[in-house]
């Protein structure tokens, strides 16, 4: 007998009604006593400042509640592309997911990527066409989208009862009654005559996919025998675990028609946590030794908040657990339940379930807490890589530091985000999931941590070298009175063969005292930090000191040191110095129609197009190898182009040679640049 507990994601597109969707079913099983609007800033799910000020979701929100006998908990996810790492999350700990579409646009491109979340985590398909109450809403255009896009498991299980163009309640399949929204109940009322037609079409279609899930079923099928209600309910659970049936429900979350036939089938048909199969080495065990997942953490002005699943035995306050990732023990105090933002203090959460615990000393998210008996680690949620990136900067000057601060903290709730405070480039980068991830991030640091920061593209980090051999001489030569300066170096520079200085000596009779080589090799180490061109880093030298002189008083360390600077400043122009520019390998994922305009954009960023595969489910890969100056802003530019479905990945190949106009177009700005901060 399953576990009267359903763990369930609401995914889909930004914009498709998943939030109105979690704020009707809250509504309508009295977790809330008022229908929160997204327009009106004051749903149960979207309490961030940000989501309120943005309408849009950016955090998964945890909102249990009850049901038919069940405890449901239920995650609404953000539908932008950019909070892809909040989905991820909720997913982890999710059995089953909710895909909304709305009746107008059907299978989008933020279906399309749920869709696939949901069948790589093997997780059990629900689908809710939602905003049937709106112009153009078109019940069965929107499903038959999503049967030509998923395939046919995807089956109606309501259908729309429509008066006067508006829906006023539901017919539901199975049992091929209707109901209408009565207060916090469904009222039966009579099947319109024009619904007959397609409701007996709909049950037939899922008495077939029922058929499939069993030989005992298939044989009464066959012999045109009806199922009993406990076979036909049997069956869909079989067969929406297996993923062979994805029901289809409809409705409005403003007006409550559909909420509660939605909630009657996740709580009839929806796996509970005992269903599905062992994740890694942990079985479904409410006996067994505490095994904890943090699946998501938030932070505030209080500390730090740990969400958790139980997969195994139970968790109370006060119990003592390891950390299965650092070995060290964290004692659980105070735990809840959550639902939005408020907390309900609890004495313990039973397996299956989902709660919440404050201020443990060292435990991020994808930890797992676990019983000292048995420490097994859950596997690792899977994040996407972040791939775009902004410079950020303080709008005062000396906001170094807030800013560190806060993006550490942030860390704490985000692992989507990297940041790099790049020495070469003098610059603090942010790499994140696209622009609106950022702006959000900056917009954080302005109302939590009380720092405003400017944004701008990194810089390039160029490389010199030279491409000829000179041989010059540098003497530094200084007298004032007691002790004066003296070096004097003659130095062969060439193009060398690795990234780094090659340094030799081949000095003979003396000329320059052993003892100072390793100041001129110094001396051309400090040098190199700064080429000639435009002030970049300089690799693929050679240097060989063959000449010079010293004076037995003057010389020193140092004046060798200078010396070498000089001849370094003097030979370099002269050995035909040219700029290098970082180069990429790209990696673009696409559906097949994008091709051309992808390669025709490849080529306006002077990339290389080195190839092109075939991948999985009709994607194609197309490799290039592209300048890393042109890569700017090609997150955004990607999701343009291919409406959100293109995916790529960049990392560092080489370096080469610039082009001329490249290279003067990079000099002058440089200067530019120099001279500002300088001033």
């Amino acid at each position: 007998m399953s576990v009267g507990i359903r763990n369930i994601s609401i995914v889909g597109h930004g914009g498709d009604g998943k939030t109105s969707l979690a704020e009707s079913i809250l509504y309508l099983t009295k977790a809330t006593d008022r229908l929160g609007k997204v327009a009106d800033g004051n749903t149960v799910c979207d309490f961030d400042p940000e989501e309120i000020r943005r309408q849009i979701s950016i955090s998964a929100a945890l909102v249990p509640v009850e049901y038919g006998g069940c405890k449901l908990n239920i995650l609404d996810t953000p539908g932008y592309f950019d909070f892809a790492g909040e989905v991820a999350q909720a997913l982890s700990v999710s059995d089953a997911g909710i895909l909304a579409v709305t009746a107008k646009s059907g299978a989008d491109v933020g279906a399309e990527k749920a869709w696939k979340r949901l069948a790589e985590g093997k997780k059990s398909k629900f689908i809710y066409i939602s905003k049937m109450d709106e112009e153009n809403a078109d019940f069965n255009r929107a499903l038959e989208s999503m049967r030509a896009q998923f395939g046919n498991s995807v089956l109606a299980f309501t259908l729309p009862v429509i008066e006067g163009g508006k829906i006023v309640g539901v017919a539901d399949v199975p049992s091929g009654k209707a109901y209408k929204p009565d207060g916090f109940k469904s009222a039966e009322i009579p099947v319109p005559g024009d619904l007959s037609g397609p409701l007996e079409e709909a049950l037939n279609a899922l008495r077939e996919a029922v058929a499939e899930t069993s030989e005992e079923l298939m044989e009464k099928f066959f012999s045109d025998e009806p199922f009993t209600k406990e076979e036909m309910t049997q069956g869909i659970r079989a067969g929406v675990l297996s993923g062979a049936i994805s029901p289809v429900y409809c409705g409005s979350a403003i007006t409550g028609a559909g909420t509660l036939p939605l909630l009657e089938g996740l709580v009839a048909y929806a796996p509970a946590p005992d269903d599905v199969p062992a994740v890694g080495d942990v079985k479904f065990d409410p006996n067994g030794p505490a095994l904890a997942f943090v699946f998501k953490t938030t932070s505030d002005q209080y500390g730090k908040f740990s969400f958790f699943k139980v997969m195994r035995g139970k968790v109370a306050a006060d119990m003592p657990l390891v950390n299965a990732r650092t070995g060290q023990n964290e004692k659980i105090g105070h735990i809840y339940t959550v639902r939005g933002k408020k907390n309900t203090e609890v004495k313990e959460i039973v397996c299956g379930d989902i709660g919440a615990v404050s201020k443990l000393a060292d435990t991020r998210t994808g930890d797992t807490l676990c019983s000292d008996k048995a420490v097994t680690a859950m596997p690792a949620i899977v994040f996407p890589a972040p791939n775009f990136a902004l410079a950020l900067y303080p709008k005062v000057k000396g906001g170094e530091e807030k800013i560190a601060s806060g993006l550490t903290r942030m860390a704490e709730e985000d692992m989507t985000f990297t940041v790099k405070n790049d020495a070469e480039i003098h610059q603090m980068v942010v790499t994140g999931q696209g622009d609106i991830h950022i702006d959000v991030m900056c917009s954080r640091l302005k109302n939590k941590f009380g720092v405003e920061v400017e944004t701008e593209a990194p810089r390039v980090p160029y490389r010199e070298k030279i491409r000829k051999k000179v041989t010059v001489e540098g003497k530094h030569k200084k007298q004032s009175g007691g002790h004066g300066q003296y070096g004097h170096v003659k130095i062969e520079f060439e193009p060398g063969e690795t990234e780094d200085l090659v340094f030799e000596e081949k000095i003979f009779g003396g000329s320059v005292p052993k003892n100072f080589h390793p100041a001129v090799e110094k001396g051309l180490r400090d040098r190199i930090q700064r080429g000639v061109l435009a002030g970049f880093p300089v690799v693929n030298l050679k240097a060989t000191l063959i000449d010079g002189s010293y004076h037995d008083v003057d010389s020193s360390e140092m004046a060798f040191k200078l010396a070498a600077g000089l001849a370094y400043k003097a030979g370099l122009p002269q050995a035909s110095p040219v700029l290098l520019e970082p180069v990429g390998s790209l990696k673009v994922y696409i559906p097949d129609s994008y091709m051309g305009d992808i390669i025709g954009d490849l080529n306006k960023r002077r990339g290389r197009v080195m190839g092109m595969n075939p991948g999985e489910d009709g994607v194609q890969i197309v490799e290039a190898e592209v300048p890393m100056a042109e890569m700017t802003g090609y997150a955004i530019d990607l999701r343009s182009m291919t409406q959100g479905r293109g995916a790529f990945a960049f990392e560092f190949a080489r370096y080469e040679d610039a082009p001329p106009m490249v290279q003067a177009k990079v000099i002058e700005d440089r200067k530019a640049q120099m001279q500002e901060e300088e001033e």
